[in-house]
């Protein structure tokens, strides 16, 4: 598909989401194509899929200029401003969000493709430029014919690291072993006195580009909301 028209981050870009990568639908890997499919009866409508997210603390800065009463507010803040984005600098295209929603994704199989991320011991992607502060926001469908993204070309950050503090830093050793036992970091988390109720230890302790770590308040909040998930569901 030849690219005809130009992409425009600009305005993602100013409101903290500056992660894209912009996909050809039929060059995304069978499973994901035969995924869509199943979800989506009107795939033929559209041409490419675009990943979004953001790196760093600045998404969350961003936010406090709008405040919102909602339960999830980075879904709303993200979802009202790619829709923006795109009805703004494309409103002769068409684009479906699938995510967040109610549809499910491979968010980590795009970041793969994307070269955004690499498997940390806590679990976490992890990359080279963003450390493991960085997340995916929306997934859209598009009639758009974009330039597509090439994928961003890095090594493991662990791979190379030596100390492996995210691993001494865990109270319950749930790292050791250089992947995630989820079941022990959970029985941890919902301890008493657990030291990593609204944090991971693992992850803020972890070295690799540490100058862009969210901040305390970005940090609880997110574990807060995870924690709520494990205590809802009884995990």
């Amino acid at each position: 598909m030849k690219a005809t028209d130009q992409f425009k981050p600009c305005l993602l870009n100013e409101k903290g989401l500056n992660l894209q990568a912009v996909f050809n639908i039929n060059e995304l890997p069978e499973e994901i194509i035969k995924h869509l499919k199943t979800e989506h009866s009107t795939l033929e409508d559209y041409q490419q899929l675009i990943l979004i997210g953001h790196g760093g603390n600045f998404l969350w800065q961003s936010m406090q200029q709008y405040p919102s009463g909602s339960t999830n507010p980075i879904d709303e803040y993200s979802i009202k401003t790619v829709n923006k984005w795109f009805t703004v600098n494309y409103p002769e295209n068409n684009a479906k969000l699938i995510y967040p929603g109610k549809y499910t994704i491979a968010l980590q199989t795009l970041g793969t493709l994307a070269g955004w991320h690499h498997v940390s011991p806590f679990m976490v992607g992890i990359n080279t430029e963003w450390g493991s502060w960085y997340a995916y926001r929306a997934v859209l469908l598009t009639d758009t014919r974009f330039k597509v993204t090439q994928a961003i070309k890095s090594s493991s950050p662990c791979s190379a690291c030596e100390n492996k503090v995210c691993i001494e830093h865990c109270p319950p050793n749930a790292c050791k072993s250089g992947s995630l036992n989820m079941d022990a970091c959970i029985d941890y988390r919902k301890s008493k006195g657990s030291k990593c109720r609204e944090t991971c230890l693992a992850r803020i302790n972890c070295p690799v580009a540490s100058e862009h770590s969210y901040s305390e308040q970005q940090i609880n909040y997110h574990y807060a909301v995870s924690m709520k998930t494990i205590e809802t569901y009884n995990y």
